[in-house]
């Protein structure tokens, strides 16, 4: 790996600082023994979606958080450490869900271990509960079925009794 030089350290701190600022959602993630397929397949995925993933060294990227400055306590970063973030899409959700769907197909080789949502760190926990939330579609599914439960209900209650008034 080449070496950075003090003014592209600079400029990569800036970089991410814009980054942790700016996205609506920032998923960090320890990865050890993803092999460079299943890294590039998880960043095409990611690329699908509208987010990012990046590894950068981890000094840098405290830098940047203490640059960018969210609410709260930064989680640990221990290990190698990666992100993903969102830059264009409105399903805030995507980078958390991603990488914790990405944890359970590459057999634990990579770990949600916190993140930035909506200006905020949140921990490990937290952020795999964000994780969980589905995604717009389905939310927007669960809702239209919220909605036409008591519909049909309704018009199978008038069903029966259309029945028995013709028996």
């Amino acid at each position: 790996m080449a070496r950075l030089t003090k003014e592209m350290k600079k400029e990569l701190v800036e970089k991410l600082s814009k980054c942790f600022s700016e996205s609506p959602s920032v998923v960090f993630a320890h990865f050890y023994k993803l092999n460079i397929h299943d890294e590039q397949k998880m960043r095409n995925a990611l690329r699908d979606e509208g987010a990012r993933y990046y590894v950068a060294r981890k000094t840098l990227i405290k830098r940047a958080l203490e640059k960018a400055n969210p609410e709260g306590q930064a989680p640990e970063l221990e290990g190698e450490i990666g992100f993903a973030f969102l830059e264009e899409g409105e399903d805030i959700t995507i980078p958390a869900r991603k990488i914790h769907e990405f944890s359970k197909e590459f057999d634990g080789a990579i770990e949600i271990v916190g993140g930035i949502f909506e200006g905020k760190f949140k921990n490990a926990q937290e952020m795999q509960e964000i994780a969980s939330i589905p995604p717009e579609p389905v939310l927007r599914g669960m809702f239209v079925n919220v909605i036409n439960s008591p519909i049909q209900g309704f018009v199978s209650v008038l069903s029966q009794i259309a029945e028995k008034k013709e028996a």
